[in-house]
């Protein structure tokens, strides 16, 4: 079948014929560019040679050292000024007043009065100087003359040659001759080069000041690197911060401005001042300033910590050297140290450095911890710190939930008695189960102390890593009361809130990790119960005031001006458990990173400073349990232990198995069933680990029998 080729567009190329001749066609060349004018190309390298990076250069050194020698001029003159005139008394007076101290102000002008005084009487001296300088130059011309002469009676009388009388005489005159010869041959090239001399003495002074403008300092001044915190760069700094009284004050006051500040020292890697403001200017408006401040002090904003100490009207302020935050400090003392041990009650945690470079340990005895922050920034890093230094007390006790359960709480098994790691629904009922558990304990411990005031429980740290999500699981119980929330019908917001109010004094601790506060996942009554307070970076100023309290924010804590990313494992802490310089409500620390394998190998050092933890891992609920098997699971390897210690453990291994229903009497009727029952030891009853694998052994060969026939 034949098609019919329809062509829309018409062809363009003319047909081809294969017999005609090949015909060239000559195109002639483009036309010459027309000439650059010689003013266009001139102007271009003009403006290339005044643009060069070399011009510029040489610029600003010629503007720098005429700048030097002429403010240099300047400073001189003011200096010279002050010391003959009462200027200096005045601007004293002026600062004093600016900042509402009159009794400073009242003293400098007692000065002046003084100092005016001096001088007037000076001036009055004057009047009487030429005749007593007359007098003066006649009486010691007069007796110098004496003196000569009767050394020449003696030298006459020596040598017996009475021309020697006049020998001394005739030798002062010729060496004041010399004198004068000396002078007429030198006061020629003094004349020459003393100006010179008093220029490069004006340019010493102006370049020691670097009195000139910034543009034209050399790069690395300009850039801030290596540049020096001294007293007229934080009062420049102040003033151009953009505050109208603070600004007005300092003006007045000129070159006394410095009088705000006190001694700069250094403090680690950086240096500290307190300022002390003017009157009409609050120590709020200056933090609100904080980057600016920085970059008038040519510092990066997370390089100037302003806080407030006691002083009234006082902000104090810490300046890091350039770059040097963002240097990793050294490894845990953990890490290094491999005979380090922990004591819970007198001990502290090696937990990080201050801004100072100083170790920042802190202690955990009887206080409630928490952890917050945005996600990926060292929260579960900065607690498992904590924890792993703990462990090394053997006496202490964990139960620990981790919400993310991805193995971080991992070299945890086999310190922790309970270790619940998921991060579904079912794992956070496990949660609260376990701090309800924790509840009962306590209550259970504070029953015990009431009977006897002079029993001591082993410490108990419950553990909770991304506690949000207890907070926010939608799950409810049979009774209808939720597990999560924050109202008092959530289960466990009020078994973290009832540690809160009575656990300290038994030993049993709440800490909490949790990230991204809210007042939904973090409610205000359960953070305000906690004594040590930690955040990392967090958005915003209301959830630092939510991580810390309003107290340690107005006070200058910051945790949402650190960067993100960029300030991993720095904290701002709030705690009377860490020491905290005088006047200030935080401290900020960078906290040691202790990867997973060294974690695991202090891990390891704990575990072999204990007798054999059985860590109980709770199951996903609709799990058929086999009770003989748990029960030996939670004897672990202890070759026997108290009726009750077992029920306990067996509790907290699955709270909806083994709950109430679960009695002395059940557990004897389940060993009962394999041959075996709880005995005796010195009076209180108690399950031996043996029988209880015998049972075990007894119960699989009947098995297997039963199988084979």
């Amino acid at each position: 079948m034949s098609e019919n080729v329809v062509h829309l567009h018409k062809p363009t190329d003319p047909p081809t014929d294969p017999a005609a001749p090949t015909v060239l066609t000559v195109v002639p060349d483009a036309p010459p560019a027309p000439p650059v004018p010689l003013w266009v190309r001139s102007g271009r390298k003009v403006k290339s040679a005044v643009t060069h990076e070399t011009t510029k250069t040489t610029v600003r050194a010629v503007a720098r050292h005429g700048l030097y020698t002429f403010n240099g001029g300047r400073i001189v003159a003011r200096r010279a000024w002050d010391g003959k005139t009462g200027a200096r008394y005045e601007r004293m007076i002026r600062t004093a007043e600016v900042a509402g101290n009159l009794e400073a102000a009242e003293e400098w002008e007692e000065r002046l009065q003084r100092f005016r005084a001096a001088r007037h009487h000076r001036r009055m001296d004057l009047l009487h100087s030429p005749v007593e300088a007359a007098k003066g130059i006649a009486v010691g011309t007069g007796v110098s003359i004496g003196v000569l002469v009767a050394l020449g009676v003696v030298m006459a009388i020596n040598n017996h040659d009475v021309t020697d009388v006049i020998t001394p005489l005739r030798a002062t005159i010729d060496f004041i001759a010399l004198l004068i010869w000396i002078v007429q041959v030198v006061w020629g090239p003094a004349l020459t080069i003393g100006p010179f001399l008093a220029l490069l003495a004006l340019w010493t002074v102006g370049s020691k000041q670097q009195a000139a403008p910034q543009w034209a300092l050399p790069a690395n001044v300009r850039n801030g690197e290596g540049e020096p915190i001294t007293p007229s760069i934080v009062v420049k700094a102040l003033r151009d911060l953009g505050v109208p009284a603070l600004r007005n004050a300092i003006k007045e006051m000129g070159d006394a401005g410095a009088s705000m500040l006190g001694p700069i020292r250094i403090a680690g890697c950086g240096v500290e001042v307190d300022v002390t403001l003017p009157s009409g200017v609050a120590t709020n408006e200056v933090q609100a300033k904080r980057r600016k401040l920085a970059e008038n002090l040519t510092r990066h904003e997370h390089e100037v910590f302003i806080t407030i100490p006691e002083a009234a009207r006082t902000v104090r302020l810490w300046i890091a050297d350039s770059g040097a935050l963002d240097e990793p400090i050294g490894p845990s003392p953990l890490v290094t140290d491999e005979t380090m041990t922990a004591n819970y009650k007198t001990g502290k945690a090696p937990w990080g450095q201050d801004l100072r470079g100083d170790a920042a340990a802190i202690s955990l005895y009887q206080r409630h911890l928490l952890v917050t922050g945005l996600s990926n920034q060292g929260k579960t890093a900065a607690l498992r710190a904590l924890a792993l230094w703990l462990a090394l007390d053997r006496s202490v006790q964990f139960w620990i939930a981790d919400l993310k359960g991805i193995g971080d709480w991992a070299p945890f098994d086999g310190i922790a008695e309970v270790l619940i790691e998921g991060p579904a629904d079912n794992h956070c009922i496990q949660a609260t189960e376990m701090a309800e558990d924790a509840v009962e304990e306590m209550n259970r411990r504070i029953e015990a102390r009431r009977k006897d005031p002079s029993i001591v429980f082993p410490p108990l740290i419950v553990l909770v890593d991304e506690a949000q999500k207890a907070f926010m699981c939608p799950a409810k119980g049979e009774d209808g009361r939720p597990y999560g929330g924050s109202k008092a019908t959530s289960r466990y917001f009020m078994a973290v809130r009832e540690i809160h109010n009575q656990g300290r004094a038994v030993d049993v601790l709440m800490w909490q990790g949790t990230q991204d506060p809210t007042d939904q996942n973090l409610p205000k009554l359960v953070r305000e119960g906690a004594h040590t307070r930690a955040s990392l970076v967090v958005g915003t100023e209301s959830q630092a005031e939510m991580a810390l309290g309003a107290k340690a924010v107005n006070a200058g804590a910051a945790p949402h001006l650190l960067r993100q990313g960029l300030d991993k494992g720095t904290l701002v802490v709030a705690s009377d458990g860490i020491a905290i310089p005088a006047g200030q409500a935080s401290i900020t620390v960078r906290t040691h990173f202790i990867d997973d394998e060294p974690a695991a190998e202090i891990a390891a050092r704990a575990k072999a400073l204990r007798d054999g933890v059985a860590t109980l891992r709770a199951v996903d609920r609709g799990e058929e349990r086999d009770a003989l098997a748990d029960v030996a699971a939670v004897l672990g390897d202890a070759p026997r232990l108290r009726t009750n210690e077992v029920l306990k453990r067996l509790h907290a291994l699955d709270p909806s198995t083994y709950g109430d229903q679960w009695t002395n009497d059940r557990l004897k009727s389940l060993l009962e069933e394999h041959g075996e029952e709880p005995k005796k030891s010195h009076g209180v009853m108690v399950v031996h680990r043996d029988h209880v694998l015998r049972a075990l052994a007894n119960r699989d060969a009947e098995g297997s029998a039963s199988a084979a026939e």
